[in-house]
């Protein structure tokens, strides 16, 4: 029995059936953790859902903004037309109804042992056992009946600092921000949420998330993606997973029994951009 924790699939799921024959992946007894973003950018989100979704009990995937995004779109809020967006398949299947309440059921943060999973990454402040209770929040909201209605209020970027004070739209969107957007920051915790480049060159002022001294969360090792130009890194505290699958890089599994690395290519589900 193993676990897998695969980064970022935006909907190519050909890649991911590939990469599960190499490892020799069985349902029965093996562990498949995603990182979040399953959907958007790829050519295959619905049949990246519908594969994960039969697929029951032996999936712990958390939610990416690229998923809280079709989210959003199918509770209302008005596409963005931006170009290369693939979510509309989802919105016109069939099964659509079934895919999006699976979906919106799927958790911001999952934590076992001493690893703690999250689609972008966690603020200093935050300890696991909190962070993991802010995710529930939004969880909760997520699941609720009124889930459509939280959505079309969610996004922003401000505030861009965190506060035990906060309440409200300004609690939920920093969170959601921080879990699923998150890659530079002050030292201070301040978000900087526009930059998208290779850490070695951010910008004057500003750190990756990641190095921020005596972080709370240093009591688990953090399993994220989100950051293609980050690639595939194993920094110890954290293993970042996205390589740029849709993108035309490569699809990584990490087994955290023994911290091994699996990859195949990807140039089959390629698009032209720059990844987000």
């Amino acid at each position: 029995m193993a676990t897998y924790v695969v980064g970022d699939l935006q909907g190519c799921l050909d890649p991911l059936q590939a990469l599960l024959s190499q490892v020799g992946f069985a349902t029965s007894q093996d562990h498949l953790w995603l990182v979040g973003d399953l959907v958007n950018r790829g050519p295959q989100s619905v049949e990246v859902l519908r594969f994960l979704r039969a697929m029951g009990g032996a999936v712990t995937s958390v939610l990416g903004n690229h998923d809280l995004y079709l989210l959003a779109v199918a509770a209302g809020l008005p596409a963005k037309d931006k170009v290369g967006d693939t979510i509309q398949p989802v919105l016109d299947a069939a099964d659509s109804g079934e895919l999006i309440d699976w979906l919106r059921g799927l958790p911001l943060m999952h934590v076992e042992n001493a690893w703690a999973m999250v689609h972008a990454g966690l603020l200093p402040q935050w300890s696991v056992p909190q962070a993991l209770a802010l995710a529930g929040e939004i969880e909760a909201q997520l699941r609720g009946p009124d889930w459509r209605a939280f959505l079309l209020e969610l996004f922003g970027n401000k505030p861009a600092q965190w506060g035990e004070s906060l309440s409200g739209w300004d609690r939920y969107r920093i969170v959601i921000n921080v879990m699923t957007r998150m890659r530079f920051m002050t030292p201070d915790g301040a978000l900087e949420l526009k930059p998208k480049g290779p850490p070695e060159n951010g910008p004057e002022g500003l750190i990756p998330w990641y190095a921020a001294e005596n972080a709370a969360w240093r009591t688990h090792t953090i399993l994220c993606g989100h950051w293609s130009a980050l690639g595939l890194r194993d920094m110890g505290h954290v293993i970042a997973l996205d390589s740029g699958c849709v993108w035309g890089g490569k699809l990584t599994a990490v087994r955290l029994e023994d911290r091994q690395t699996f990859q195949v290519p990807c140039q089959a589900c390629s698009v032209t951009g720059v990844g987000d």
